[in-house]
């Protein structure tokens, strides 16, 4: 030894060790001894991998994982150097099959190696290692990744206190300089790779124990891939499928909470930084603000707000103290509705007065002030179709310059309260929440209708005042007071300012189905219709395109004959192809008997518009429509929910309660209000004392001493609350695991059939250490009794375990040894003496050569059925 070199010892600690062929097979049988003797491992050298075979070390220590040799396992990672790649497939393997103790021990090997911030880094570069394009997991799947896919909260835990974690992808428009190298690496894989990573981010496990607020990190991931789906259409379904997953994470969470305390927590809990504001909002007049459930709102979390928690407290605020309205009839419901549609003057005064009344106070309930409200839009449209009837009496006076103002200017009054009302809404809640909901862009767009035409209607009468007191233009005079409307102008103000008034007493109506959420049949039909009403115009985009094509081709075709009076003018051929969709044109208008090329080919056209528009095109829009209808029939019920929680929502808030037109007037509890705010930001005072809240018996002790003040005590309070939902939700779900293996029938049998490998394994070890010693040892008969004795008793323990059952299904063991093998078993423990007397008898065998043989009967009964009934039968020969 003392006369070896430096290169010498190189070549030796460098050795690469050679694949033997017999590993696989030792493994397999789980002979230790075996595998040491293969790997060598006397010499104490630690040899390095033969690059050629790294496919089959991985083979081989993936093996010895998935069968649970942990022994087998050490003795490869002590006398192998694998590098990071094999322990990081040999992880993977270890999570697929959750062995948690198997992932400790793999983590502290990379411990060894590289250190912990090294090994997190490794994990999230394998998208560029070519050596794990064979492997069996996917690009981009790490530990902590499949772990939180398979939802392991045990080996979850254990990764994130190892420091590994699931670093967001970057935007799918990101060009840094990793992405782009991975873009030009490999597109498939980096595409592959952002779908695994948000696998594990969006699963449960990483959400309930990497996140502070679980609930909250649902709602903005939801959002998220939602989001995605539109950007990388190629991986919808992928991306839905796990937006869904988060919705139903924040529905299970919000089922485990179980009093009302913990209700109103989650729900009237914002983000940080509005949580303030909200707070100021939500007890100030008794009602809470539901912040959190306003934002699952807006993101469009429908699983979340039509929970049945969600909806009751819902219902609950929306009926306030008026606890018989819910249980009543809907006759009794429409009789008070008109009830306050009559007397909506007189109720308006009694707010006006005193607010604090007890009258006062019942109008300010969110179903009174809906009914409020509806009673005043009711009036608001009857005002209009009385102007239009009574534009209809004095049709000459409209038709002229003669019209005054007042004719048809009553509807103004509501007008100018509905912007009042809208500029509050926005004061309330802000230009960007006020702009999410489509109903206050359709608001905003009638009232500007309504205000531009009122406008050039006061513009016309101020026009003609100022130009009759001027002598030098008689003219313009005479055309703004005293012409007939046959000579306007097409621009004409008058003309501009009827055609706006028409749309928006359209449109007027139209608003009316606002209000038809609050009825569950009402509010389902109102949803199919804006459900068809969206198809329509996608398939109106189609029709636009087909027709304009044919409306050219055929207008080109009979431009250069003017023996056609109908075709060749564009407005005549658009006409005359829009009504032949509606089978209203004559077909006769395509002849040209002159011509007979130019009549074909525009028969041939006509022909072909009439298949693709008649036929195709109507039909496919039917099929769109009944399609969406039938969508939103067989989710009726969620549809429903959401729309009337928005519903209910919208009249949630503080303020508003006065309906149009009466909230022009400046009310004595306004003025009170503005001035007690001034005095307040002047003298600083009057600060309102925090919500106090109870405490959480199922929340650790540390976790309730944190927040010292007011504001730390809330943030305090809402933190234990999310983390007992989680921590019950985790439990819930270790308890469901464990249920379930243990009524995995499968699972059973397969634990006995390795337990039945692992017995036969040795019984074969034990014979060949038999062969290796002599024959004539005194006590090798002694020996080998014990050893079949010992085999015996650990079957015998199989019959005293707990039956497995489907419901009703038990899984029974028996062992029925062979008469012969008992005697045998008798001879043997007789002694040496016996032993020797049989070797003498010429039919007897030395047990050295032959062992008894047992059979064994697993016997499988299940209950749930009694007419089948299962027997596998194992003999077990060594």
């Amino acid at each position: 030894m003392d006369n070896l070199t430096t290169d010498d010892w190189r070549e030796i600690v460098n050795k690469k060790l050679h694949f033997p062929p017999e590993l696989i097979l030792a493994i397999q049988e789980g002979n230790a001894a075996w595998v040491d003797g293969l790997l060598s491992l006397g010499d104490g050298i630690i040899r390095q991998l033969d690059e050629s075979e790294d496919r089959l070390w991985r083979e081989a220590l993936n093996l010895s994982i998935r069968l649970g040799r942990e022994d087998i396992m050490s003795s490869l990672l002590l006398g192998v150097k694998f590098d990071f790649r094999q322990i990081h497939e040999a992880l993977l393997v270890a999570v697929d099959t959750n062995q948690p103790l198997v992932v400790k021990q793999l983590l502290d090997r990379l411990d060894q190696e590289k250190g912990n911030k090294m090994d997190v880094r490794s994990f999230s570069m394998a998208i560029f290692d070519h050596s794990i394009d064979d492997s069996q997991f996917a690009p981009g799947v790490t530990p902590l990744t499949l772990a939180c896919q398979k939802d392991l909260y045990e080996i979850v835990m254990m990764l994130t206190q190892r420091g590994h974690d699931i670093p967001l992808p970057h935007a799918i428009s990101c060009t840094c300089l990793e992405c782009r190298n991975a873009r030009q690496y490999d597109l498939l894989k980096f595409s592959l790779s952002r779908i695994n990573t948000y696998r594990g981010i969006a699963s449960r496990a990483y959400l309930s124990i990497t996140s502070e607020d679980a609930m909250l990190s649902a709602f903005h991931l939801s959002r998220e891939l939602r989001k995605l789906s539109n950007k990388e259409p190629e991986f919808k379904p992928q991306y839905l499928a796990l937006e869904q997953l988060c919705q139903e994470f924040a529905v299970e969470l919000l089922g485990m909470c179980r009093n009302q305390s913990e209700v109103s927590t989650i729900l009237n809990s914002a983000e940080e930084d509005s949580e303030d504001e909200l707070d100021e909002q939500t007890f100030e007049e008794g009602i809470p603000n539901l912040a959190r459930l306003r934002l699952a709102v807006n993101y469009n979390q429908k699983q979340f707000v039509t929970h049945p928690i969600c909806q009751q407290v819902l219902s609950s605020i929306w009926c306030g103290n008026l606890s018989g309205w819910r249980g009543s009839r809907t006759t009794w419901k429409l009789l008070v509705s008109l009830g306050i549609f009559i007397t909506m003057p007189v109720l308006c005064l009694v707010y006006w007065i005193a607010p604090k009344s007890k009258l006062g106070k019942m109008l300010k309930i969110p179903v009174i002030k809906f009914l409020l409200h509806s009673a005043s839009y009711m009036w608001f449209l009857i005002t209009l179709l009385s102007e239009s009837i009574f534009m209809e009496i004095y049709r000459t006076d409209f038709a002229s310059r003669k019209q005054n103002l007042l004719h048809n200017s009553l509807h103004m009054i509501w007008v100018v309260g509905f912007f009042w009302f809208e500029c509050k809404e926005v004061w309330i809640e802000g230009l960007k929440s006020y702009f999410l909901d489509l109903w206050n862009i359709v608001d905003m767009m009638v009232l500007s209708m309504y205000l531009a035409s009122f406008t050039l209607r006061v513009l016309i009468m101020l026009r003609g005042l100022f130009l009759c007191e001027d002598p030098s233009t008689p003219e313009l005079c005479d055309y703004f007071t005293n012409s007939i409307r046959e000579n306007w102008k097409q621009e004409d103000p008058q003309l501009i300012a009827e055609i706006l008034f028409a749309v928006t007493s359209l449109l007027s109506f139209t608003r009316l189905a606002y209000i038809l959420p609050a009825h569950e049949s009402l509010g389902t039909l109102q949803i199919s219709m804006g459900r068809m009403i969206d198809d329509m115009m996608r398939f109106m985009f189609i029709l636009m395109i087909i027709g304009t094509a044919f409306l050219c081709g055929i207008n080109n075709i009979y431009v250069p004959y003017v023996v056609s009076p109908h075709l060749g003018r564009l407005n005549e051929t658009f006409n005359f192809l829009f009504w032949t969709m509606f089978g209203m044109a004559n077909q006769e208008y395509v002849d040209m008997p002159d011509f007979i090329l130019a009549e074909f080919v525009g028969r041939i056209f006509y022909g072909i518009f009439t298949l693709l528009i008649v036929i195709v095109l109507l039909n496919m829009l039917i099929a769109m429509i009944s399609n969406s209808f039938q969508r939103i029939e067989d989710d009726a019920d969620v549809e429903w929910k959401f729309a009337r929680s928005k519903l209910y929502l919208s009249y949630f808030r503080e303020g508003l309660t006065m309906p149009v037109p009466f909230n022009i007037i400046p009310t004595p509890k306004a003025m009170f209000y503005a001035l007690r705010s001034i005095f307040q930001k002047i003298c600083c005072c009057c600060n309102k004392k925090g919500p106090e809240y109870p405490p959480i018996t199922s929340v650790s002790g540390n976790m309730l001493n944190g927040g010292k003040g007011q504001g730390e005590g809330r943030a305090s309070y809402r933190l234990q609350v999310t983390n007992a939902l989680v921590h019950r939700y985790i439990e819930a779900a270790r308890r469901e695991f464990e249920e379930s293996k243990r009524k995995d029938v499968g699972n059973r049998i397969t634990e006995l059939n390795k337990a039945v490998g692992r017995v036969h394994a040795e019984m074969q070890d034990f014979h060949q250490k038999l062969q290796w010693q002599h024959k004539s040892e005194p006590d090798q008969a002694n020996i080998l009794g014990k050893y079949i004795l010992g085999a015996k008793n650990n079957f015998r323990d199989f019959n005293k375990n707990e039956p497995v059952k489907c419901e009703n299904t038990g899984l029974q063991i028996s062992m029925q040894p062979k008469e012969e093998d008992l005697e045998k078993e008798a001879d043997i423990q007789a002694g040496g003496d016996v032993s020797e007397e049989r070797e003498e008898e010429p039919g007897f065998e030395s047990p050295t050569e032959t062992l008894p043989e047992e059979e064994m009967t697993f016997e499988t009964v299940s209950t749930c059925d009694e007419s089948e009934t299962n027997s596998t039968d194992y003999r077990v020969t060594a």
